[in-house]
């Protein structure tokens, strides 16, 4: 059987452990940053003043930074290194599926360079970001093409063994609609505003009605095949990645277009697009409701039988940001209070679970427990076997 990060040899010299990290670094280490990301947008956008917090979020925008760099260091480096063993993720059915969050940890940062970006880099802050979205944007198409065509065509999937990572390649580029919409205001050129827009709205409907599509069939596998295995018990709060960011997306390209539109003779428009934005933003938004509710049900149920810890608890985190950092943009569009104090809530939580997931992922790293590529595995067990399955690192 192949090595388990429970069973590597130890000790380890310094360069073979460092090789070995290199050899075992996956994608789903990203994850880590989409959650530090959302962390600092949403406690930027919070609706009251507390002393500190612009810093803290300041601090934990450039910590994601040191992070996604870090990351990516590691991840081309096993590309460069163990080429052959990095390429089997393709074929992996859970692990490729990571391949989204990479574009996903890149948006947060694109973000916080329109948020935080002035006051450290200065004017370029708004140029590096324009630059970074075309990237993101590009990385976003691919994984939402590619990723689906390899499931189609040479992995092996099954509904009984589908969980809600399903969504990872696809969402990303609703996620870079949503990093559009926060860029429209810094173009100057009213063309460029306007083609930046127009973009926004189709990497949205590339995206959502795909994901939409995938809860469907994701709620019928649970009700025929019940709950996943409890490694996979993070795996739930991805559901409400989607649903967030694409209200989220909905309320910022909404927001930005009557003065757009208006700045190329098309007021109308602008107008028009303004009330989809709230009228679909809240209705998914109710939609969220229901899949953050059922999470939560979901999650105390697993806590109850035992649920392991693995890098898969960062799915906590993003879903859960995009979706207070809509509940607040909501509540500004609308002027309702209490969908601010709701907003307020989930940030809340979102504090408490990042805090809880960062310090166990410190933990699991220095151990080396963490490090492990299923798709290096020659026999993949199943979901729910004893033996090491796909779904420890997922």
């Amino acid at each position: 059987m192949a090595l388990s990060p429970r069973s590597f040899p130890r000790p380890l010299s310094r360069l073979t452990a460092s090789r070995e990290l290199v050899r075992q670094f996956t994608p789903n280490w990203f994850t880590a940053t989409m959650g530090t990301g959302i962390l600092a947008l949403a406690l930027n956008q919070l609706p009251v003043a507390l002393p500190g917090v612009r810093a803290v979020a300041s601090g934990l925008w450039l910590f994601d930074i040191v992070l996604f760099v870090l990351f990516s260091i590691l991840y081309t480096a096993r590309w460069v290194f163990f080429f052959d063993g990095a390429r089997r993720i393709f074929r992996h059915s859970v692990m490729s599926m990571f391949l989204g969050a990479i574009p996903m940890g890149l948006a947060t940062i694109i973000n916080g360079f329109l948020a935080f970006g002035p006051a450290v880099f200065g004017d370029a802050a708004v140029p590096i970001a324009h630059g970074l979205w075309w990237l993101d944007a590009g990385l976003s198409v691919g994984s939402g093409l590619c990723i689906p065509f390899l499931m189609f065509t040479s992995q092996e999937h099954s509904i009984e063994k589908m969980t809600a990572v399903w969504l990872l390649p696809v969402v990303a580029a609703e996620v870079a609609a949503a990093s559009a919409a926060q860029l429209v205001p810094h173009l100057v050129d009213p063309q460029a505003a306007l083609r930046m827009l127009v973009l926004g709205y189709a990497l949205w409907a590339f995206s959502v009605p795909l994901a939409l599509s995938i809860l469907v069939v994701l709620v019928l596998r649970l009700i025929l095949h019940k709950l996943p295995h409890k490694d996979m018990a993070a795996s739930g709060w991805l559901a409400l990645g989607p649903i967030g960011t694409g209200a989220l997306g909905l309320l910022l390209l909404g927001q930005d277009a009557p003065s757009t539109f208006a700045a190329v003779g098309l007021p109308a428009i602008g107008i028009v697009a303004q009330g989809i934005g709230v009228i679909g933003g809240t209705v998914l938004w109710g939609y969220g409701v229901w899949w953050l509710v059922l999470a939560m049900m979901v999650t105390a149920r697993y806590l109850r039988d035992g649920m392991p810890f693995n890098i898969g608890w960062w799915g906590f985190t993003f879903p859960l940001g995009v979706y207070a950092v809509a509940t607040l943009a909501l509540a500004r569009q609308t002027h309702l209070a209490s969908l601010a104090d709701v907003g307020i809530a989930l940030v809340g939580l979102l504090v408490l679970l990042w805090g809880i997931v960062f310090s166990r992922t410190i933990l699991g790293a220095w151990r080396g427990d963490l490090f492990f590529a299923p798709c290096l595995m020659s026999n993949v067990a199943p979901i729910g076997n004893d033996l090491l399955a796909e779904a420890d690192v997922a």
